[in-house]
């Protein structure tokens, strides 16, 4: 089964809009990696200051293979001098497993 890996990260509310200028920069290398299926970036509406990086990867072997990557390296090096980080160090990595899955019917 497929495996989910959320990261939940801490953006003030000053720093929204670079930390999401940086997602709209990030050049899609990880959609061409063996074993990716899924990216979202969630926006916070009210409650929280968390934002949620959502990544679904066929095999836990294969979100390793990439987190171990250059190109892991640089999605996370902060994207250079022109998007410098936005958020703060405070962030959570959680790991899931899906169990169940379904999605609409499509003729």
């Amino acid at each position: 089964m497929s495996v989910v890996k959320i990261n939940a990260i801490v953006v003030p509310p000053h720093a929204q809009e670079r930390f999401e200028e940086r997602f709209r920069g990030r050049g899609g290398a990880v959609e061409k990696t063996p074993g990716f299926e899924w990216f979202e970036l969630l926006r916070p509406l009210e409650g929280t200051d968390q934002y949620l990086v959502y990544t679904r990867w066929a095999s836990e072997e294969a979100y390793r293979a990439w987190e171990g990557g250059q190109d892991f390296a640089r999605a996370h090096s902060g994207g250079g001098d022109e998007l410098a980080p936005a958020a703060s160090d405070s962030h959570h990595l959680w790991s899931y497993q899906v169990v169940e899955s379904s999605a609409p019917d499509r003729p």
